[in-house]
């Protein structure tokens, strides 16, 4: 194929994709009732019909995980079978960590076990109890523990072994030339895959800046009074996608590099803050017995769904939470498969799975344990408005205002860093997996998800940017299974002694 073909697939690649995110980002805005009851229909349907095949394919997602970690194909590398991992374990693993602490974690770590608290899942204790209390950082644990990374992990795998041990093109079409064939990955199916990859990746970028900016109005609003409406909101995504447009025009890896080491600390430093300030042994406890419901739990939890009754909590979390993972699953899994050359895959999903999962738990423990140690009346104070929860809870506390306020910068440092991140990883999606695409791409996408974050948030709040995201994960949910297989059908090919002499020869090696 010549290069001038080449140009203009990634420019067909890219004018579809920015057409039908401007078409819906138009509708959210000018009319918003008819986009909101839109939006609202489509959920009902995927979520009564479709509900099982976001549980099944999660669940499926943690078996070729686990699966592939303890395999023949374990100590395949991601490159050559003489690469080395370009970062060391203590970066790796940061990095990854980082990954994990989005905006999400800051957004639900109190609200959501406050929620069950408040509500107990499915009736199964009541509200205010003890039992509730430990359903609520039980049902966190399984939210956002292994199969959300799970996810990310298949697709980041996928990702890295094709582009860095077959020399591919970093996109998601890559990863299906065993499936279909290099010329219809090259041709129109190619094109789909990619488009909506790209689609689902805008959706689930936007649906975190949307909770972002209403957190951070909270907390301006909980702080210094500042109103809780839509103009406030409008300012912040202005204030804020100017300042990552400015990274994003002036290539600043230093200041993003900068920025992202600063979340992690400014992270750390909150959890260690409530942690110490909040009941340090309940907080253990509940750490302590939240990991062994969730573990003794775990597969009837994966498979949890009313056949013959009403599953309205069911599509407002878990199914949320899968589709929102799904979304993620192009942009993290991008982002990991970049920073994974030379691992070996056993080493790799070790990490991946491991090491975010145990610092969301520690998280969810610790600012959990914060909000239902108040009991049951501040809680459904705190839980009348989802993204002030954090700040009613931290205003019981010693020092509650300064953390809050620290909570308020490290949600603004996540918005500019995640969003700088996605206009990079859409930017080379749209560019046949370049990986230094046109500043010009990467200040489009970054206007456009701004956007569609102030539509969705405009089309009905926080319920429409949750409906958001499942509508875009359910073709890349289809996507993902079958690039599991892909993956496998050409792990088949490996010449598995020649890979295990070269992993002993490196092993002796480093040894002497």
């Amino acid at each position: 194929m010549t290069n001038k073909t080449n140009k203009n697939n990634d420019n067909l690649v890219f004018y579809i994709s920015v057409a039908v995110v401007l078409g819906i980002v138009a509708w959210a805005l000018i009319a918003n009732k008819s986009f909101g009851n839109a939006a609202n229909g489509l959920y009902v349907f995927l979520r009564d019909n479709f509900g099982w095949m976001y549980l099944m394919g999660m669940f499926f997602f943690v078996l070729v995980a686990v699966g592939l970690a303890f395999s023949k194909y374990g100590n395949v590398k991601l490159g050559p079978d003489d690469s080395t991992p370009d970062y060391s374990y203590v970066s790796w693993f940061a990095m990854l960590f980082s990954a994990g602490m989005g905006i999400g974690l800051v957004f639900w770590g109190v609200a959501e076990p406050l929620n069950h608290f408040v509500n107990p899942p499915l009736g199964l204790a009541e509200a205010g109890s003890s039992e509730a209390a430990q359903l609520a950082i039980q049902t966190s644990f399984f939210h956002w523990g292994f199969h959300p990374w799970a996810g990310y992990s298949v697709l980041a795998l996928a990702l890295a072994y094709f582009q860095f041990r077959k020399n591919t093109p970093g996109l998601i079409s890559s990863i299906f030339i065993p499936l279909f064939g290099e010329k219809r990955v090259n041709g129109v199916l190619g094109k789909v895959i990619d488009i909506i990859a790209i689609f689902a990746t805008v959706a689930g970028v936007a649906t975190s800046l949307g909770l972002g900016t209403l957190q951070i109005n909270s907390g301006l609003n909980h702080l210094f009074g500042i109103p809780a409406n839509i103009t406030s909101q409008i300012i912040i995504i202005v204030i804020v996608t100017i300042l990552f447009m400015l990274s994003a025009v002036t290539g600043l890896d230093k200041g993003i590099k900068f920025l992202s080491n600063l979340n992690l600390g400014i992270a750390f430093v909150l959890m260690v803050l409530a942690f110490l300030l909040g009941p340090t042994v309940k907080i253990i406890n509940a750490f302590t017995a939240g990991l062994g419901q969730y573990l003794g739990d775990f597969i009837p939890y994966s498979f949890r769904i009313n056949a013959f009754g009403d599953n309205s909590w069911l599509g407002g979390w878990t199914l949320f939470y899968w589709a929102w993972w799904i979304a993620w699953a192009p942009f993290v899994g991008t982002f990991i498969a970049r920073i994974s050359k030379g691992r070996t895959i056993r080493e790799f999903i070790i990490g991946v799975l491991l090491v975010p999962t145990l610092g969301s738990f520690i998280w969810f423990a610790v600012f959990g344990t914060l909000g239902v140690n108040l009991g049951l009346d501040i809680a459904t104070e705190a839980v009348k408005v989802t993204e002030t929860a954090f700040f009613v809870v931290m205003s019981y506390y010693p020092l509650g205002k300064i953390i809050s306020l620290v909570a308020v910068v490290l949600l603004c440092t996540f918005f500019v860093t995640s969003a700088d991140s996605a206009t990079f990883v859409l930017g080379m999606m749209s560019s046949n997996g370049d990986l230094n695409p046109s500043t010009k791409r990467k200040v489009i996408w970054g206007l456009i998800q701004s956007a569609m974050a102030f539509g969705l948030l405009l089309g009905g709040g926080l319920s429409t940017l949750q409906i958001a995201s499942i509508a875009a994960a359910f073709p890349l949910a289809v996507i993902m299974i079958l690039g599991c297989i892909s993956l496998i059908k050409e792990l088949k090919n490996e010449d598995l002694d020649a890979v295990n002499q070269s992993y002993k020869e490196q092993k002796i090696s480093e040894k002497q």
